[in-house]
């Protein structure tokens, strides 16, 4: 689909505006349309004057590594926000206070911890994503969320306005926040408390060896395709269902982890969801559990007429 003219005046911006800009190279499953626009800001204030002139016209939406999500192959409406690296710094404040850029990827913010000294954070090193991702979906590993260690977060609402959030704002549940729809995470603060860097370091390869050893670390996939329904595991019930290797089109229930989803051939958008769609029902068949998507599935169906 053809964007046309600028959505915006665009003297004065700093970032860079694309139209029918391709997605697939940005997420993880290699797969999905194009973004009408993409706008890459050079930094918070170029983002605030683009959403100011933008006036909430057009749907918005923030893309981190794109780890955890479907883009569907006609491409997404409006205008994707992809936050780089003048947003990927972290520093560390009093108070064993974590203060990070939204573009700041999991890892990172683990080591920095770690090396300050600063214990809480090690989940992160098993999130595949950066903080804005996981503050909007409450993003948790190994037996920690984000809502265990979030003090606040800075947040650009569709007008271009600059709000601060308290973790309480945000009412959190499980992988859900009630963020506004369009709003864009450009930063948080997290609370640590004091530990030591070699037994932080341990906890974080222990965590890296677990996920090394358990998901499909090295395909094109989205992380954990399913929720954990209350007192269970998704892979397990996806496993009982007889789904383990499952294919549709290009796309395949990994062997190794069965709540993970893989590109092994090609597959579109369309095949992927399809096949979640697909173990859903014969989850639901063989145990009367309803699954609920973790993946994000965003953008519009392609048109094959």
């Amino acid at each position: 689909m053809s964007a046309g003219a600028a959505p915006i005046d665009t003297q004065g911006l700093r970032g860079k505006l694309t139209p029918d800009a391709p997605l697939a190279k940005l997420v993880w499953f290699k797969a999905g349309g194009a973004a009408d626009w993409l706008f890459e800001p050079a930094d918070r204030a170029d983002l605030e004057l683009f959403l100011q002139r933008l006036g909430g016209r057009l749907p918005l939406m923030a893309l981190g590594l794109g780890s955890n999500l479907i883009v569907r192959d006609g491409g997404v409406a409006g205008v994707v926000i992809k936050l780089g690296k003048p947003f990927a710094g972290i520093d560390v404040e009093d108070g064993h206070v974590l203060s990070c850029g939204a573009g700041a990827h999991g890892i990172l913010v683990a080591s920095t911890a770690r090396d300050a000294g600063i214990a809480g954070t090690e989940f992160m090193r098993g999130i595949p994503g950066t903080v804005g991702g996981f503050v909007r979906m409450n993003g948790g590993a190994y037996g920690r969320e984000v809502a265990d260690v979030l003090i606040d977060c800075d947040v650009v609402m569709p007008d271009g306005a600059l709000v601060n959030l308290a973790a309480a704002d945000l009412h959190y549940s499980y992988r859900h926040s009630q963020l506004p729809e369009g709003a864009v995470v450009v930063g948080a603060r997290f609370q640590g408390q004091p530990g030591d860097p070699a037994e932080i370091g341990a906890k974080m390869d222990a965590i890296g060896d677990a996920r090394e050893n358990s998901q499909p670390l090295r395909t094109r996939t989205g992380g954990s395709t399913f929720k954990n329904p209350p007192g269970q595991k998704a892979w397990e019930l996806v496993d009982a269902a007889g789904c383990r290797g499952l294919r549709l089109g290009g796309a395949q229930v990994s062997e190794k982890h069965t709540n993970f989803l893989i590109n092994v051939d090609d597959a579109t958008s369309a095949d992927i969801e399809a096949l979640g769609e697909e173990v859903k029902r014969r989850v639901h068949a063989h145990s009367g559990v309803e699954l609920e998507w973790e993946i994000q599935r965003v953008g519009r169906q392609q048109d094959r007429s």
